[in-house]
């Protein structure tokens, strides 16, 4: 099949790009020009091509190719970059680092698309076709979520997770490290929350045709080196690492390690085996709040982001309308009753988060009023962004009906077995709205992300297969945002190729048996009330 040329099929696309005459060969006798400050992007510039070309591309004061790093350029802002590409040579600009390792990202893409192999390939000319490029991206919050608590990953697979990120250009790895069927974080001062919580296991066989019960033991945690180490390597690419410890509800997993923590601190506990939403939330006592905030310093202690995720929902309170003693919190705090200790308990972690200098992000629920330090993910509705826009919030959109990557991509009888509800397809992706609900709250939506959790998705091919290429349209959507859909596919024609290149399973599944992915077959008739029960316009 006839491609379209690398620089008719970049993705995202760049806001201005003029096509030029001639070439510039990239091979072993080019060098680099590094200004001061550019060092970081040089070295991803050789990190990222050399697996493919074996060029060493050395530094040199006479070289050709010039990453240079140049305050006074302030149109381009934190992230943009200018790239103009001659056949006597290459000019990388940008006002700041994070620009130029976007700028990266596109010389990486000009190439001949077997560039981004990662085994050597011979007998390709590695040119750069001849452009004019200016760049800057439209949303300041461009991210993908996976979760890592249902299914762990090792950090190894996180890393390429990473890699895959900062190709397309989003800058906001969200990892989802604790729910009620694991706890991934490694705490410290509470080391049962990964020794007991981080394992699940084998369950007794639900219902025949049933997945409400996981039923395979299951574990895994992080050390602290491991996603210190993380979150470097994503520095290196100009991605920020956002950690996610949920709180009040889909805390099971912190319940079966400390029982204490609860409603009831008499009962025990296991870790779940179940999908959905566990009725068991978190207590409303000090003690409860004191070792949450302890939990926050060691995520903050490992986590640089200015951003902390603290969860927030999918919060079932009946445990607290039956309990003596969260009733008693409720009148004493002159709440209107047990339902307000929902917004009440984000609030007191929210203010822990504050004074340590961090903004707390907490997905949206209806009818729970928080705090304007928090940015606000709305999972259930846009109409739910637009509101919090208006009280105030920073907003970031993550609509489950045209973000949520554990859905299908298609209908077809080839589609492996995922979250059951509607399908979220590429055009659902690229056609996410992101309009701010007046000109004045413009600034306060941040952008969008990807969500992919992992009830149903064991496997790093399985969480690839589902991710793309629909993160290509919503990597689209945030950085560029005006593009067609008659121009985005043209241009992802091309870039599937680079997905190929990549290993990256992403073709569309083909008519017949479903695609082959370890799984078990779910219906939804039996799933408990849960995320998988909001496929339909919530209220």
């Amino acid at each position: 099949m006839d491609l379209p040329r690398p620089e008719l099929a970049l993705v995202p696309r760049p806001r201005r790009l003029s096509a030029r005459s001639g070439r510039f060969r990239l091979d072993r006798t080019t060098r680099l020009r590094v200004t001061p400050g550019a060092g970081p992007a040089a070295v991803l510039l050789r990190t990222l091509l050399a697996p493919a070309t074996g060029l060493p591309l050395d530094s040199a004061a006479d070289g050709a190719f010039v990453l240079a790093l140049d305050p006074a350029l302030t149109g381009l802002g934190d992230e943009g970059y200018g790239l103009t590409v001659s056949p006597q040579g290459v000019l990388l600009r940008a006002a700041r680092p994070a620009g130029l390792l976007r700028g990266v990202q596109t010389v990486r893409q000009l190439l001949p698309y077997e560039a981004l192999s990662g085994r050597p390939v011979r007998g390709v000319p590695w040119e750069l076709p001849a452009v004019e490029i200016t760049d800057v991206p439209r949303h300041a919050w461009r991210g993908s979520m996976l979760d890592v608590a249902r299914h762990f990953q090792p950090v190894s697979y996180l890393r390429r997770y990473v890699d895959l990120l900062a190709l397309h250009k989003l800058n906001v790895f969200h990892l989802h490290l604790t729910d009620d069927q694991g706890w991934r974080m490694p705490v410290a001062a509470h080391p049962r929350l990964t020794e007991v919580g981080g394992r699940r296991a084998e369950s007794m066989v639900g219902p025949a045709g049933s997945d409400r019960f996981d039923g395979v033991p299951h574990g895994g945690s992080y050390t602290r080196a491991e996603l210190r180490a993380l979150v470097a390597y994503a520095a290196e690419r100009g991605v920020s690492v956002l950690p996610e410890t949920g709180v009040p509800g889909h805390v099971r997993a912190a319940l079966a390690a400390y029982p204490e923590l609860g409603t009831d601190p008499a009962r025990r506990l296991d870790v779940w085996t179940h999908w959905g939403v566990c009725e068991n939330v978190l207590g409303t006592g000090e003690n409860v709040l004191d070792f949450f905030r302890t939990v926050l310093d060691e995520v903050m202690d490992v986590f640089p982001s200015p951003y902390v995720h603290i969860g927030g929902d999918e919060v079932p309170t009946t445990e607290w309308e039956l309990s003596p003693a969260a009733r008693a919190r409720a009148a004493r705090e002159g709440l209107a009753g047990p339902r307000a200790l929902h917004p009440w308990f984000i609030a007191r972690l929210a203010e822990h988060l504050v004074r340590a200098g961090r903004r707390p992000v907490v997905w949206a629920e209806s009818g729970v009023a928080l705090p304007l330090d928090c940015t606000v993910m709305s999972w259930r509705d846009p109409a739910h962004a637009r509101a919090a826009a208006l009280r105030g919030h920073q907003v970031v959109h993550a609509d489950h009906r045209a973000t949520y990557f554990d859905y299908p991509r298609g209908a077809g009888p080839g589609e492996p077995p995922a979250q059951p509800g509607v399908v979220v397809d590429l055009r659902a992706v690229h056609e996410v709205d992101l309009a701010p609900p007046t000109p004045q709250a413009a600034s306060r939506v941040l952008g969008a992300q990807g969500q992919l959790w992992t009830e149903f998705v064991r496997t790093p091919e399985h969480i690839e297969y589902l991710t793309f290429p629909r993160l290509c349209a919503l990597a689209e959507r945030v950085w560029d945002g005006t593009s067609g859909w008659r121009d985005f596919t043209a241009r992802l024609a091309g870039h599937r190729a680079r997905l190929d290149a990549l290993d990256v399973p992403h073709a569309a599944p083909p008519p017949g048996p479903p695609v082959s992915f370890p799984h078990t077959p779910h219906h939804p008739s039996t799933l408990p009330l849960g995320r998988e029960s909001y496929r339909k316009d919530p209220a």
